[in-house]
């Protein structure tokens, strides 16, 4: 079984699935419904029959059927049948999601989602353990990579529900229409009594509170603030209009006690929590995103004497150039430079208590999801985590006194660091690369933040003169950053075409710092080392219990790249030549798709292969030599899942490989020599008769 880990992947075979969205069977939990999305390239599903759920159980081409509900065991899962090899060209992921009915993901025990081969073994697991104000999820997705499919585990939250991931995914969702005004019983307006006003020293609720001061970016348009007032619970309606885009909701609870703070639905039920505390003399803010088609409708619940203001964004504190204190929920506003924020927190009155940080981009601010989470923490903590560049919001839950102070980064001179080998920038472009030291290659370093998409892994692209593409580095195979070899015929330059990189850097460093690798090298992730010396067999071995992409190739002094050995996901060791030309050395590529899967590589004497006297066998990649003339061989193998070829290379006597001798079990002629096998399975050759 592939248990893996969120954001983690793992390969499926290209066969007939039953996927499981599961919980455990509790009294009372909130029931879970399961839906499949068929996306194409885009990411978007073609119309609405690419939805598949209970009230639309099967997709027009057979590929994706939702198979009902079964119980037992202790668990409950809701069943969907996915049969890869019938899935249309045009569709390139098949998005795994669930929606919650009556309550919010937070409070499902055991959610998790599972593939399945019809013998019942199962392939993929990922055991959802964050979920919380969600009230639909992205729990997974099957995905093409190279003609194969691999299963990510996701786990991404939407607290606006099913309509709001299917809106996402290019769905049109149509909302029944608003209900009446009189629907619902206004709020009483008789006046709280005269302690429920906040304390004289409360700033009043059209000004930013103090120390901070009204940001000079506008993240929002102006409105007159709504204020109302009350007692124990009640419902805050906001009867004047309100402009596009979220909204500052500021709350005041006098006293002890519970207070909470819900929006409500078209419905007129619970949706969004925004305060849930027990907090003395609390006071908080919070962002909202108003409804366009309705008034703004809050539900409070409340033991004591309570204030609610609607604000424009104007209000928000900011940071400057000193530390910004408070106590509670807060919005704070950054519109300056990339900095490194210090987060003190000094927890509740116990010294405990939880602290959350989020920052959302002004340009995304009409999307709730699209935010990054910098801290997720109990008890007291002193952290430093990076701020981009601004304007941006920093959306903090706290349950007691906090403090941020921003510490702005030296100022970059891009000319200066593109003149030391140094690229750095944000989004989809194209770089041209120069060469310090043409004829030679270099190493460069690289890294790649968040992307647009988050279902889309980080690439780089060769581009030639005529713009057609080669590829260079993919995430899914390379990581998101690590090190490899540019300019590797020694071209004067090469043109970059970066995609899905989110923030990046590039750094081009000599060829000669790279590492020599003599009895043995050791590592993380992708990385460059220089081999001087005889041909050799290479056994790369994983120093860590990941399953990530791991594979090394060797780099000739002429440019020439060819596979060594890959561990296809494995603990096991794999074996492959490390071929050197005539020069006499080369250079081996370690390809890593994370930063930390550890490796370790170690030469060995050619003349320690198996031999192929009667007959050899393995697992995985490896060499032998047939010492014979040549013969014909029988060659058997096991393949691990649908895709695993066995495919046989000649390699001529530098171990360089020359000719695919085949890529199939059964009867084969073979030449003397050294001979490569790549797989993951098992396999045995014999020599016939």
């Amino acid at each position: 079984m592939a248990h893996i880990t969120k954001g983690a992947n793992a390969p499926v075979p290209t066969a007939a699935l039953r996927v499981a969205v599961c919980r455990q069977d509790v009294p009372g939990v909130p029931v879970i419904d399961a839906s499949a999305l068929l996306l194409d390239a885009a990411g978007k599903v073609r119309g609405d029959a690419d939805l598949v759920f209970y009230n639309q159980p099967a997709h027009p081409s057979g590929a994706v059927r939702h198979t009902g509900t079964t119980q037992g065991g202790g668990q409950l899962a809701e069943w969907l049948e996915l049969d890869l090899e019938r899935v249309e060209p045009a569709v390139q992921r098949v998005v795994i999601a669930g929606s919650c009915d009556g309550g919010v993901f937070g409070q499902v025990p055991g959610l998790s989602v599972q593939a399945l081969l019809p013998d019942g073994s199962v392939v993929a697991h990922y055991a959802v353990t964050d979920a919380s104000s969600e009230t639909a999820f992205v729990l997974g997705e099957f995905y093409r990579r190279n003609g194969a499919w691999k299963f990510r585990a996701v786990g991404q939250g939407y607290a606006s529900g099913l309509a709001g991931l299917a809106t996402d995914f290019g769905i049109a969702v149509d909302e029944p229409a608003p209900e009446p005004k009189d629907a619902v019983p206004p709020q009483d307006a008789v006046p709280p009594p005269h302690h429920a006003v906040p304390p004289q020293d409360a700033v009043p609720p059209h000004h930013p509170a103090p120390p901070g001061e009204p940001a000079p970016y506008s993240f929002g348009p102006e409105f007159p603030p709504y204020q109302q007032r009350g007692r124990g619970n009640g419902v805050v309606a906001v009867n004047a209009p309100l402009p596009p885009g979220p909204v500052l909701v500021e709350a005041w609870h006098h006293g002890d006690g519970y207070f909470g703070l819900h929006t409500l639905d078209r419905r007129n039920k619970e949706d969004e929590l925004l305060f849930n505390t027990t907090l003395r003399d609390f006071r908080g803010r919070v962002l909202v995103h108003s409804p366009q088609d309705r008034p703004l409708r809050l539900r409070v619940e409340a033991d004591e004497d309570w204030t609610v203001v609607v604000q424009p964004l104007s209000v928000v504190r900011r940071l400057g150039a000193g530390p910004l204190q408070g106590y509670g929920p807060e919005v704070v506003a950054h519109t300056g430079s990339a900095a490194d924020l210090d987060v003190d927190f000094a927890g509740d009155e116990n010294g405990e208590g939880y602290i959350g940080l989020k920052s959302q981009e002004a340009r995304q601010l009409s999307d709730p999801d699209a935010y990054d989470l910098l801290v997720n923490d109990t008890d007291r903590l002193r952290q430093t985590v990076p701020l981009p560049d601004g304007p941006l919001l920093l959306l903090l839950e706290a349950d007691g006194a906090w403090q941020l102070t921003a510490r702005p980064l030296p100022v970059f001179d891009g000319a200066a660091a593109q003149q030391a080998g140094e690229w750095t920038g944000r989004g989809d472009t194209t770089v041209t690369l120069v060469n310090p030291a043409p004829g030679r290659p270099a190493l460069l370093d690289y890294s790649f933040g968040n992307g647009r998409s988050s279902f889309a892994d980080p690439r780089v692209t060769l581009l030639d003169e005529y713009d057609d593409e080669e590829p260079f580095l993919d995430a899914a195979r390379h990581g998101v950053r690590g090190r490899t070899v540019v300019f590797r015929s020694g071209e004067p330059q090469v043109r970059l075409r970066l995609e899905n990189t989110g923030d990046w850097r590039l750094h081009l460093l000599p060829i000669d710092e790279a590492p020599p690798l003599g009895r043995a090298g050791e590592g993380r992730g992708s990385a460059v080392l220089r081999y001087d010396g005889p041909p050799s067999l290479l056994t790369l071995a994983r120093t860590t219990t990941d399953t990530e992409s791991l594979e090394t190739r060797t780099l000739q002094a002429d440019g020439q790249l060819r596979i060594s050995a890959d561990s296809v996901g494995r603990r096991r060791p794999a074996t492959g030549p490390l071929w050197v030309a005539e020069a006499g050395y080369c250079y081996v590529l370690v390809f890593a798709a994370s930063a930390e899967t550890g490796w370790r590589l170690e030469p060995g004497d050619p003349a320690s292969v198996p031999v192929l006297d009667g007959g050899v066998q393995g697992q995985g990649y490896g060499v032998v030599r047939h010492t014979g003339p040549e013969a014909e061989v029988m060659i058997r193998h096991e393949p691990r899942g649908m895709l695993d070829l066995f495919v046989l290379w000649e390699l001529d006597e530098r171990l360089e490989p020359v000719r695919r001798l085949s890529t199939a079990s059964g009867l084969q002629r073979v030449p003397s020599g050294f001979l490569q096998i790549r797989t993951s399975g098992k396999w045995s050759i014999t020599l016939h008769g």
